[in-house]
């Protein structure tokens, strides 16, 4: 076995497999519980509500989670992640069986998920460097992502399959894999030790932010992220291409829905296959390129297979754009900050997310969901002109470990 291969690592598979089974888990329940809201209120503003509800936890905790992944154990704080979701997921169990769920009590525990999951992101985010050598953690953030993809994908389909035998069965497969993702963790082993923990003040709680202003190379990265995804993002607006545009109906939808995540897939294994080892910067611009005109090519496609295909690339560019990103951000930041780094990024990953469904829905009400998207391609590929100027060291970056 060569030496730098993943599966000599056995903490990162262990690692691997955790967020596998807690991923998949979250799809699924997620699946179940949208279900279970519009059968018992009809309404897609609730459907809306859910995924704010678990958003808006990880702006108010953002800090201290941070904090938290740098001055504990990340894998026990992420086994107590686990642990909270399962503990949502035992009473949607009980209460579905119960005959006592309800619109609020779903929306609730939404709310409580996005707690746990504010506390999740940064410490998952920030054990992974720990598990691996630098020069093989881009191999491990491609393989990850592999494996996060194929959840995404499979974990809605197979809990709606579940679902026919009703959400009951849905939510005690959940509850088994959240609790085989806890074990996974507290099981594992690594030679680490957090740094001595230091009294909670607003400059501790602030070093995350401070860190990335203060470094051009992350800060780059994280807000080019941050702005490709908010300008670019066509997901809020599928229902309109699949319907009015593409003339497909709901089967087109799902295929639209998936077509993303499986061009993800294939070039995360891509790059767990090959590596990226130079000229790590101009990559990364120009996979935020190539996301770009593949969104314009989706806007302006009337085609179903050359809109599935441009999806697909999309979702391919962003991977590569993802890998190198995280890459980059985890090996600029030291050990002792890379819980608070991480907890900003995962902000900006959601923020992007949640405000470019908005974005986009905003400007297809005055122009038009192909206006809408033509103008998200365009401003992506300004937005990563104009970057390559404000951060020229970024994007003349050759390696993403230095040294």
């Amino acid at each position: 076995m060569a030496p730098d291969s993943l599966l000599s690592f056995r903490a990162f598979l262990q690692f691997w497999w955790a967020r596998l089974a807690g991923t998949s888990a979250n799809q699924m329940m997620m699946v179940a519980v949208g279900w279970q809201m519009y059968d018992l209120t009809g309404s897609a503003w609730d459907l809306g509500l859910v995924g704010l509800l678990q958003f808006l936890p990880a702006l108010a905790l953002t800090l201290v989670a941070g904090h938290v992944a740098d001055r504990f154990r990340r894998e026990r704080v992420l086994a107590l992640c686990m642990a909270a979701q399962l503990a949502v997921v035992a009473v949607l169990l009980a209460a579905t069986q119960g005959g006592w769920a309800s619109r609020d009590l779903l929306l609730g525990l939404s709310l409580a998920l996005g707690g746990a999951k504010a506390f999740q992101m940064p410490s998952q985010q920030a054990l992974a460097p720990l598990l691996v050598p630098a020069a093989v953690l881009p191999r491990a953030l491609a393989f990850s992502s592999a494996g996060m993809q194929g959840a995404i994908i499979a974990g809605p389909a197979i809990g709606g399959f579940i679902y026919v035998a009703g959400a009951s069965a849905v939510y005690t497969v959940c509850a088994l894999l959240f609790a085989l993702a806890a074990a996974l963790l507290l099981r594992l082993r690594y030679d680490h030790e957090p740094p001595p923990r230091e009294p909670v003040t607003l400059a501790s709680l602030l070093a995350g932010v401070r860190y990335i202003r203060e470094r051009r190379v992350v800060l780059g990265a994280i807000s080019l992220d941050l702005f490709a995804v908010l300008l670019g993002g066509a997901t809020a607006l599928l229902p309109i291409f699949a319907k009015d545009v593409l003339h497909v109906g709901p089967w087109g939808l799902g295929l639209l829905r998936g077509a993303p995540a499986v061009g993800a897939l294939l070039m995360s294994i891509a790059l767990t296959r090959w590596p990226i080892t130079r000229r790590a910067g101009a990559l990364m611009f120009a996979a935020v390129a190539v996301y770009g005109v593949a969104t314009l090519v989706f806007a302006l496609s009337e085609v179903f297979a050359l809109s599935l295909a441009a999806l697909a690339v999309s979702g391919a560019a962003d991977m590569v754009s993802v890998v190198i990103r995280q890459s980059l951000v985890q090996l600029e930041t030291p050990d002792a900050m890379r819980g608070r780094v991480s907890a900003v990024n995962s902000v900006f990953i959601g923020a992007s997310n949640q405000l470019g469904e908005f974005e986009s829905g905003a400007t297809a009400a005055l122009l038009g969901p192909v206006g809408s998207v033509v103008l998200g391609g365009a401003g992506t590929l300004l937005v990563a002109g104009l970057w390559m100027r404000l951060f020229p060291e970024l994007a003349r970056r050759e390696k993403l470990a230095q040294g």
